[in-house]
């Protein structure tokens, strides 16, 4: 193939480069830091094999998958028992889908961390957030598919906290001429429960609408980063690499060059990552099946019925309030989120884990804080209950916005703000408040999966 065939000097390969589709993602040269494995780990080629991964064997389920409510769950059978390697076709698919929210997760942070959301890169972060939020949506999207048990109540769930803005149209007695849950809700679903337009909704949601805003989006994310050069670096990048070439007597190879071709160099290394990843899914999809559960059943309710995992530290907060837990609060992060570049104003040690150690050490004792804030808080839930057991009477309007999570979070903002007193530094102050945030996510999460059974009931205790 052209593409593997390497040009000679410096001209050409810039030329082929410059030429070649694929190769023209990247610029002619790259600084030879960002082939440091401890910089970004591959995270963004990582996020680009699975998602290759995820429409070649997309495409390759579509040609048995039937999207109808009496065939869908035994089309799922077939393939997994009569289609040649349909079973593992399904498992690539499934734990792909798994690992792209998984690795988009520490992407996102990977960024954060070493600041690479400043200058020239806002619009490249705020490209990451999108790619991140139509993940989560393409990879829910897919749960009702199968048409088993498990897809068909955690569709009815997420429906049902979309649904919840009527917990404030109630209290504004609006809600017998506007009721924007039950518009969003029968949006979603083509009515105000999971049936057959629901599936169909999701199918053409999963295979079309959400592809192609994740092809858009990432092409979009590439062109940027191409555009300003590169990731952002440390100022001493170029220091740091040449002191790795540093000879014994102290000079210099001259030979080295801070900045490399891209071709070979970054190419050979991004197919390095792919084909670890395919060989990492392959693994996965011949030792762990997918799961599926009985076939769709509304009058028999899962118990507990669970939302997929990415989703499960919003469900322990809809526990308590819908409307707080389930809208409110993503909202509010996902503001933040986006906000993130307009409220770090600073430029030095961009590049850099942390921005230093005084950074690791906000991150640490963030991290610290916000497990005790949430085992404070779920040991009271357990031993006490919450406010309405406390209080029959407790006003509702009240009640719903003192969900866990929102105190969680407003403790969580208190503290940053402490941060940035102490410290005068608005990037330590982002720091405690996201490490608070993502350990909190993680937190919740982990209860959901694992603390929770029969009616929602605490089972790790």
């Amino acid at each position: 193939m052209k593409i593997f065939q390497q040009p000679q000097g410096s001209k050409a390969r810039i030329r082929a480069v410059s030429k070649n589709f694929f190769l023209h993602f990247h610029s002619p040269k790259i600084h030879a830091y960002t082939l440091q494995p401890s910089f970004s780990y591959g995270l963004g080629v990582i996020n680009l094999a699975l998602f290759l991964i995820l429409l070649i064997t997309g495409i390759l389920l579509m040609f048995y998958y039937k999207p109808h409510e009496e065939t869908a769950y035994y089309s799922i059978l077939d393939i997994n028992n009569i289609v040649l390697g349909g079973r593992y076709l399904r498992n690539m698919h499934r734990w792909a889908a798994h690992g792209l929210v998984f690795v988009a997760l520490l992407h996102m942070t990977r960024t954060f961390f070493t600041a690479a959301y400043r200058g020239g890169q806002r619009m490249t972060w705020h490209l990451g957030v999108g790619l991140l939020l139509v993940t989560l949506f393409a990879s829910f999207s897919g749960y009702l598919l199968p048409w088993d048990q498990l897809g068909f109540w955690a569709v009815t769930i997420a429906s049902n906290i979309l649904g919840s803005t009527r917990e404030i149209t109630d209290l504004l007695n609006i809600t017998s001429f506007f009721d924007p849950g039950l518009i969003l809700k029968k949006l979603l679903l083509g009515g105000t429960d999971v049936t057959q337009e629901s599936l169909t909704r999701f199918y053409m949601l999963h295979i079309v609408f959400l592809p192609l805003c994740f092809v858009l989006l990432m092409a979009l994310h590439f062109w940027r980063i191409r555009k300003n050069g590169g990731l952002n670096l440390p100022d001493k990048a170029d220091e740091y690499v040449t002191s790795r070439h540093t000879n014994e007597s102290g000079h210099t190879n001259a030979r080295h060059d801070q900045r490399l071709f891209s071709w070979p160099v970054a190419l050979w290394a991004e197919l390095g990552v792919i084909f670890t990843t395919l060989a990492l899914i392959t693994i996965f999809a011949l030792l762990i099946d997918a799961p599926l559960r009985e076939i769709a059943n509304a009058a028999l309710p899962e118990n507990p019925a669970k939302a997929p995992w990415f989703f499960l530290g919003v469900q322990e907060l809809v526990s308590y309030s819908a409307f707080a837990g389930g809208i409110l609060v993503p909202f509010c992060v996902i503001i933040f989120l986006f906000a993130i570049p307009y409220l770090d104003p600073q430029k030095d040690l961009t590049g850099i884990w942390f921005s230093g150690k005084s950074g690791l050490k906000t991150a640490l004792v963030s991290s610290l804080f916000s497990i005790a804030t949430d085992t404070i808080l779920m040991l009271i839930v357990y031993f006490f209950g919450w406010i309405r057991d406390w209080i029959p009477s407790f006003p509702y309007w009240l009640l719903f916005l003192l969900n866990p999570g929102i105190m969680a979070g407003l403790i969580f903002v208190l503290f940053a703000f402490l941060t940035f007193k102490r410290t005068r530094s608005q990037r330590l102050a982002l720091i405690a408040l996201y490490s608070c945030l993502l350990l909190s996510f993680t937190y919740f999460t982990f209860i959901g999966i694992w603390a929770r059974g029969y009616d929602w009931q605490f089972t790790l205790f």
